[in-house]
C-alpha cells in the first residue's frame, strides 16, 4: 500500500497541468477523508494523496489535493486558515519545476 501511494504522489509531482495544492503541516490525527471533506467546500476534489512512512506507519504531514479546475484550487488558496483537528495547515499551489536552459549532457560538455 504505501509503494502505491509513493507512485502516486510521484505521478502527482510529474503532473503539472493539474490544479494541484500542496498541504504541509497535516497532522498526525487526520486522515486523507478528513482533508478531502475540508477541501471539498472549495470545489470537486479528483485525488487526495497522503503518503505514509514505511517504518513508522504513520502519514509524512504532508498531502497533494487534486481539484477539479483551477477556479476551484483558486478559492482553496484564498482561504487564509484551513485547520483540521486544531492544527492550521500551510496550503500552496504545486510548483512547477524549474528546468534550466543552461543545462547541458555529459556528451556535450568538455572535460
Amino acid at each position: 500500500m504505501a509503494a502505491s501511494a509513493a507512485r502516486s504522489a510521484a505521478a502527482l509531482r510529474t503532473s503539472l497541468s493539474r490544479p494541484i495544492a500542496f498541504v504541509r503541516k497535516v497532522p498526525w490525527t487526520a486522515a486523507s477523508g478528513e482533508l478531502k471533506e475540508h477541501f471539498a467546500q472549495f470545489g470537486q476534489i479528483r485525488r487526495c494523496t497522503l503518503p505514509f512512512n514505511r517504518d513508522t506507519g504513520f502519514h509524512k504531514g504532508m498531502a497533494w489535493i487534486v481539484f477539479s479546475s483551477a477556479e476551484e484550487l483558486q478559492n482553496a488558496l484564498q482561504q487564509e486558515n484551513h485547520i483540521i483537528d486544531g492544527v492550521k495547515l500551510q496550503v500552496q499551489a504545486q510548483r512547477r519545476k524549474a528546468v534550466r536552459g543552461d543545462q547541458t549532457s555529459d556528451e556535450e560538455k568538455d572535460f
